[in-house]
């Protein structure tokens, strides 16, 4: 299969014995087959999930043997991303790379990075002590669903998570050397809103990197730092969106930004619902506002929203019950009328 003189593993133990060594493991974390819960903290020794009473291991039929020997119903693969900080900046080059956007980049007012931009600004601003250390992370998030069966099982969507670095200089940030996935959620459905559940192990690394931050050794300086690091932004498509923030963006208020006054359509023949109020987010003198033909067939005069801050977020959700799994979620949309914060 493989040609001549490659040194690829034959064998996953093999690949084991050279990836434990550099911090390069990773955990297989049992999940619930409804998506309530994880099997970790005062989860870890149960053997059936406390909210749907599934088992948590997979149960031949007319079988109740619930044996830890079984293999187990669902699986997280968690690659922790603190050991992996640590060898980039042990490596000297990579941990120059990781002060580019500090000491090396162009700064004449153009935006060709999102160091450039307003809210890299705004950080730096309010965090002066996280702003101050050039070698302090900022974070991208990107997941999707994806098949990795192709055409043999339409069916199945397994949701890769991705950091993505943006320390790094533009010709090397999207590289896949540098793009690090930080966990793979199984199929065969996708997770939906109890994505959350799954990301509980890396919000709590994220956290930790945050708060208190972790002792690294920089291969450049050639000395220790203590390297935090944040979640700077989050990159998807916008169902993938409404499950990261809670959102529904589905029918009439659909937009997270404008909630109630989101500005819908309805089409006559094929009833799908379309959103045509984009031009408000223009300047006020911008000539696609006086366009008719091309949009909707008015004129916009309406402004833009005001963005919502996280204090407004936090009080439209502070009140919202949430029961993480499939099943019951079923039955809660029968009962409850549905609102447009999950």
């Amino acid at each position: 299969m493989l040609p001549e003189g490659n040194t690829l593993p034959t064998r996953n133990y093999d690949a084991k014995k050279i990836l434990c060594p550099m911090d390069m493991e990773y955990k297989k974390i049992h999940a619930c087959p409804n998506d309530c819960i994880l099997y970790r903290n005062e989860f870890e020794d149960g053997k059936q999930c406390p909210t749907c009473g599934l088992s948590r291991y997979k149960v031949k039929d007319g079988d109740d043997d619930e044996s830890s020997k079984r293999p187990p119903a669902k699986v997280l693969w968690y690659l922790p991303i603190i050991p992996r900080f640590k060898r980039l900046f042990a490596n000297e080059n990579d941990s120059r790379n990781l002060r580019w956007h500090a000491h090396d980049r162009k700064d004449d007012g153009q935006i060709r990075h999102p160091v450039d931009s307003l809210q890299w600004q705004k950080i730096d601003e309010l965090y002066l002590d996280f702003g101050k250390e050039a070698r302090n992370l900022r974070l991208g998030l990107a997941t999707d669903g994806m098949n990795p069966y192709g055409n043999l099982s339409s069916n199945h969507s397994s949701w890769p998570v991705l950091l993505v670095i943006y320390n790094l200089s533009p010709s090397i940030c999207m590289k896949r050397k540098y793009m690090m996935l930080s966990m793979m959620i199984s199929g065969p459905k996708q997770p939906g809103n109890d994505i959350d559940v799954y990301l509980s192990p890396l919000i709590a690394d994220l956290r930790m990197l945050w708060e208190e931050g972790v002792d690294v050794f920089d291969g450049y300086s050639q000395q220790n730092f203590k390297m935090r690091a944040m979640l700077f932004c989050t990159i998807n498509d916008f169902p993938a969106y409404g499950n990261l923030c809670g959102y529904s963006v589905k029918g009439h208020k659909g937009c997270p930004i404008c909630e109630e006054e989101t500005c819908f359509q309805q089409l006559k023949h094929g009833k799908k619902t379309v959103y045509l109020g984009h031009r408000k987010f223009l300047k006020p003198n911008h000539p696609y506002r006086k366009l008719r033909k091309a949009f909707n067939g008015d004129e916009e005069f309406e402004t833009a929203p005001q963005a919502l801050t996280g204090e407004q977020v936090y009080q439209r959700v502070k009140d919202v019950n949430v029961t993480f799994g499939k099943k019951e979620k079923k039955i809660k949309q029968k009962t409850a009328e549905k609102k447009i914060w999950k």
